[in-house]
């Protein structure tokens, strides 16, 4: 078969404890995360894919932040100004596969007020790039890549739990999603392994923070 022999031993990221309390009396529910979106580490912060069409798996939280430094795989950054009265926005190709038809596309950027564009109507995949067509018009200021713009799907900024474990959603047209635990609730958590932590999630799940932990009722 020609296989190469290999041992995973898992992420540098396991490495750092999530539970400072114990794990086993923690609120958690197995839970489906969306597939195209690579690696996540376990206490990544996600939310629900809010979108009328498409399937409200877990999706990435996307944090208020924008500098283009923020850990948010959910996040996909434009390859081009988006331009302005017109449905199309260009982005890699292996971004595009964060996003299926039929999800409602929320576009943003460090600047410019935030749209929902409504559902994605077609991805046309090309060699190095793809270009998503949307249902609505971009407004009338352009969203520039000099501003970090990017799209992610809808529900995406509404944290609802935590990634217990570390998952592989896959990357490209083969990736198939993964199954997780997710995280509710009932934890004192060490707050650095938590991930993209705003003030906005923490007002998602009631969480404060005391010294290097987060307490989660």
């Amino acid at each position: 078969m020609n296989d190469t022999p290999y041992i995973q031993n898992g992420l540098a990221a396991d490495a750092h404890r999530l539970y400072y309390s114990e794990p086993s009396i923690a609120r958690k529910i197995p839970a489906t995360v969306r597939a195209g979106l690579g690696i996540l580490e376990h206490g990544t912060l996600l939310a629900k894919n809010t979108s009328a069409g498409t399937d409200g798996k877990l999706i990435p939280y996307n944090p208020t932040a924008v500098t283009g430094a923020e850990y948010a795989p959910g996040r996909a950054y434009l390859v081009a100004d988006s331009g302005t009265a017109n449905k199309l926005l260009d982005v890699t190709l292996a971004d595009s596969y964060k996003f299926a038809v039929g999800d409602d596309l929320m576009l943003n950027d460090s600047t410019t007020t935030g749209e929902n564009l409504g559902a994605i109507t077609a991805i046309a995949r090309g060699a190095y790039k793809a270009t998503i067509t949307v249902t609505s018009n971009i407004g009338a200021t352009s969203f520039t890549t000099a501003r970090f713009a990017h799209v992610y799907v809808e529900g995406g900024d509404a944290a609802v739990g935590i990634l217990e474990k570390s998952v592989d959603t896959g990357t490209g047209v083969n990736a198939k999603g993964a199954n997780t635990v997710l995280l509710l609730g009932n934890a004192v958590l060490y707050q650095d392994v938590v991930r993209p932590l705003d003030a906005a999630a923490k007002t998602d799940l009631s969480a404060v923070a005391i010294g290097r932990f987060i307490n989660i009722p």
